[in-house]
This record gives C-alpha cells, sequence and structure tokens, in this order.
C-alpha cells in the first residue's frame, strides 16, 4: 500500500477521541466525589441539578465536592508533569534523527494505555486515585504536547516558504477544534444514554485505529540513514548538541528573537490554558449548574474558536503583519475571559464565546515564526524545545489554576477568569519587546540564519 504525507487524519482522529474523554474524566471524578462526600447519588434527571437538590442544605457539601475535584486535577497534572516533559524533550529533537512517526506513535500508545485504564476504573468501580497512575504511565509515552510537537515538525518538513507552514499549521489547529467541537457535543448525549463505559471504549478504538494508520499508512518525512545511526551515547551526545546549538549556534540576534517568541508562546498559553481548565468545574457550579447535555454544547461553542481563528489567521495574513495578528489575538483572550468572570446565565456563558473566537490565532502565527529562523536539520530540536515547553506550561496552568480556583470558589468564582486577563499583559509585552528587536516579520525571516551558519549548524550536528 502506497503510505500517504496526510498528518491532519491523525490530529483529528486524535482530538476527537481526546476532547470525547477530557470532559468525562472531568465528570466521572466529579460524580464520584460526589457520591463520596455527600453519600447520596448525583442528580442526573433532565428536569433536576445538583443545584437545585437539597439546595439550603447541600450548598457547603457542593463546594467540598467542587474544592476536591479542583485538587484530584491539580494531583493528575502533577504526577504526569515530569515524564511528559522528558519524553517530549526526547522524542521531538530525536526525531532529527531517527524521523518524525517515531514522536507521533508513542503518545498514541500512552492514549491507548491511559483510555483502558480509565475504563477498567470505570466498568469495575475501581479507586478513582488509580486515574492518577494510569496518566504516570500513559505521560512515559508522551503527552498531547508531544504529539503536537511531531506533528507541527512534520508538517514543517513538507513546507517550502512561510506562508505555506503558516497556514498548513493553523489548518492543524483548525482541525483540532472541530474535532474537538464534535467530539464536545456528542459527550453528553453518549454519556446520558450510554454511561460512561461505552464513551471510554469508543475512544480507545479510535486511538487504536489512529495507530495503525501511523504505523502502516503514513509516510516518514525524514529520510533517515541507517549508517548514521549509532549506540545510546552517540545518539544522546547529537541530542544534546542539536538543541545546544538551536541557541547558541546563530548569532546572538536570532537566539534572542527565539527566546522571546518561545517566552511569549508559553505566557500566552499559561494564561489561556489555565482560565479553559476550569471552565466545567465552573459551570457545574452555582448559578450555571449545567447539565452533562449544556456542558457538551458549552466544550462544542469553545471549541469553534479553531475554526474562526484559522479564517482570521487566513484573512488578517492579507493585509496585517503576524505581529498586529497576534495581538488582537491576545485581545480577544482577555476579552474573552473577562466576560466569563460576569457570566451568571446560560444565555451569556455561551454569548462569552463570541469575543474569544480569535483566541488561537497567535499560536500558528507564532509556530511558523519561529520555524523559519532555524535551518531544516533543526525543526526537531526547535519543535521539541515548543512542545516541552507547552506542556509544562499547560500542566502547570492547570494546577496553579485548579488550586487557586478551589480557594476562592467560596467568595468569587469568577476571579480566575479576571486573573487569565489580567496575566495577558505578559505575553503583549513580550511582544511588544519583540516588535522592538525584530521589526520585520516578513517570510524572508529565515534570513536571519545565513548560508554559512546553516552549514556550521548541520556540521556540528553530524560531528
Amino acid at each position: 500500500m502506497k503510505g500517504l504525507y496526510f498528518v491532519e487524519p491523525v490530529v483529528g482522529i486524535y482530538s476527537f477521541a481526546s476532547f470525547m474523554l477530557y470532559p468525562l474524566v472531568q465528570q466521572y471524578v466529579y460524580r464520584r466525589l460526589w457520591l463520596e462526600i455527600t453519600n447520596s447519588s448525583y442528580p442526573v434527571s433532565d428536569n433536576t441539578s445538583p443545584c437545585s437538590a437539597n439546595s439550603s442544605n447541600n450548598t457547603g457539601q457542593q463546594e467540598e465536592v467542587q474544592k476536591a475535584a479542583s485538587l484530584f486535577s491539580v494531583y493528575s497534572e502533577l504526577f504526569s508533569l515530569i515524564p511528559s516533559l522528558v519524553m517530549t524533550l526526547l522524542l521531538v529533537a530525536y526525531s532529527d534523527q531517527r524521523g518524525r512517526k517515531m514522536t507521533i506513535t508513542m503518545p498514541l500508545i500512552g492514549s491507548l494505555i491511559y483510555t483502558f485504564s480509565f475504563l477498567a476504573v470505570s466498568f469495575f468501580e475501581l479507586n478513582i486515585y488509580l486515574i492518577i497512575a494510569a496518566n504516570f504511565v500513559s505521560a512515559l509515552f508522551g503527552g498531547f504536547g508531544t504529539m503536537l510537537g511531531g506533528c507541527f515538525t512534520y508538517v514543517a518538513d513538507l513546507c517550502n516558504n512561510g506562508q505555506q507552514k503558516t497556514l498548513r499549521m493553523a489548518v492543524v489547529d483548525m482541525v483540532i477544534g472541530f474535532m474537538a467541537g464534535v467530539a464536545a457535543i456528542s459527550t453528553g448525549y453518549f454519556l446520558r444514554t450510554a454511561g460512561f463505559n461505552w464513551p471510554f471504549f469508543t475512544s480507545a478504538m479510535l486511538q487504536a485505529v489512529n495507530l495503525l494508520y501511523v504505523i502502516f499508512i503514513l509516510e516518514e518525512t525524514k529520510v533517515v540513514d541507517k549508517s548514521e545511526i549509532g549506540a545510546c551515547c552517540q545518539a544522546m551526545r547529537r541530542l544534546t548538541s542539536g538543541i545546544y546549538n538551536l541557541f547558541a549556534g546563530g548569532h546572538g540576534k536570532r537566539s534572542w528573537i527565539l527566546v522571546l517568541m518561545i517566552l511569549t508562546f508559553s505566557t500566552l498559553l499559561f494564561s489561556n490554558t489555565g482560565g479553559l481548565s476550569v471552565i466545567t468545574l465552573y459551570e457545574l457550579n452555582k448559578p450555571l449548574c449545567w447539565s452533562e447535555i449544556l456542558v457538551g454544547y458549552g466544550s462544542a461553542a469553545s471549541t469553534t474558536v479553531f475554526i474562526t481563528s484559522f479564517i482570521g489567521v487566513y484573512m488578517f495574513s492579507r493585509c496585517l503583519s503576524n505581529i498586529a495578528i497576534i495581538y488582537i489575538g491576545m485581545l480577544s483572550v482577555v476579552i474573552g475571559m473577562t466576560a466569563t468572570a460576569f457570566a451568571k446565565t446560560t444565555l451569556v456563558m455561551f454569548l462569552v464565546r463570541i469575543p474569544s473566537m480569535f483566541a488561537i490565532m497567535p499560536f500558528p502565527i507564532l509556530r511558523s515564526m519561529m520555524s523559519k529562523v532555524v535551518s531544516k536539520s533543526e525543526q526537531g530540536a526547535l519543535f521539541a524545545c515548543v512542545a516541552v515547553m507547552e506542556n509544562l506550561t499547560s500542566n502547570v496552568a492547570s494546577a496553579v489554576f485548579s488550586s487557586i480556583y478551589a480557594e476562592t470558589v467560596v467568595w468569587c468564582p469568577g476571579f480566575i477568569f479576571l486573573l487569565s486577563a489580567g496575566l495577558c499583559i505578559i505575553p503583549m509585552s513580550l511582544l511588544g519587546i519583540l516588535r522592538c528587536i525584530h521589526p520585520e516579520d516578513s517570510n524572508d525571516t529565515e534570513g536571519l540564519l545565513s548560508e554559512d551558519e546553516t552549514e556550521a549548524s548541520e556540521d556540528a550536528l553530524v560531528a
């Protein structure tokens, strides 16, 4: 069978299976904790909500469930953080020597293990803290950041110019959002109709199909010379050299630009991911008290931002500079999070997704800009660093914001979103500095790396 060079189906299936699982995990843990703390079953009727059942006596217990669910998220994120970071760095950077498919395959295996573990916990009603152990084991194979790092590196190998990279990476982000939206809509109905076990099983089967596609159909973009594959120590030395030369191999200006771009990317991701990580808990709490159906529709509404952001990148890139587009995306995050903090009704909670419609635009733009300032032989090392920062930032943001939400949910549930909006001043300031030292962000950005420096960098990798 002739192989294909389309990584978008991998991203789409992985996103659908993962985003169908994420809200289920939060709701499953929430319901198990509700049962343990309140000694009563979770209300699932169309006409009742956990807020309305014995509301005069249950307020304190519900707040306790909110805190317990937040802390559970913190523990889960912290236990998976270190192994996920280490494996992301190794796999994505090492793909420069051994090919990109390995970086995509390993996270799929980890996701398959995690999903089957969750299915076992749900089916046999095992201790929910086994989920944390399963998350740790899954992190040993990489994670969502590793998968994205591998896919974006794969795309960078296929693209010949900066504009093509930007649009192709924006397409990958759009596929993530579209499939996540479809998964979010179906999750609520699936949960109400079939319970937790069938959605977990469906997610596991989709991950298995995706793994088979990557192994047997997806073509490798990085040609591997078997004669260059040496011992483990030599491979690790090449890996370390590749990452070192990414920042030290070029001239000082390139290094500073890369550092500023990565910091801008990471701080914006911290603010955005942190706020989004507690939205489901916020929706389950008073005064919204959403059911699993509304949670699904809310998640789907949130993921449409990927589609609108792709449209924004496509349209704005014709008339605006990259940095201007990034600023628009940052303002979208600020306005959306601020509006969410004051959302007290179902209608308003859905409407706050409108000002967030361009919130994802900065990320493909920044990835493309970073990709253009390094040589082709450094793409794996670059996206390894980006994926590590993405993993680190996402996990730390979820843990930090969940902890803060647990402490502030009693007196101001919306405070966490105001904090998210306020922290956006950091990436905005960093972007202003980047604009001053690198005023031109056109497609010839690759000129920062001269031919001599490119050759020197490649020689250092081979040495």
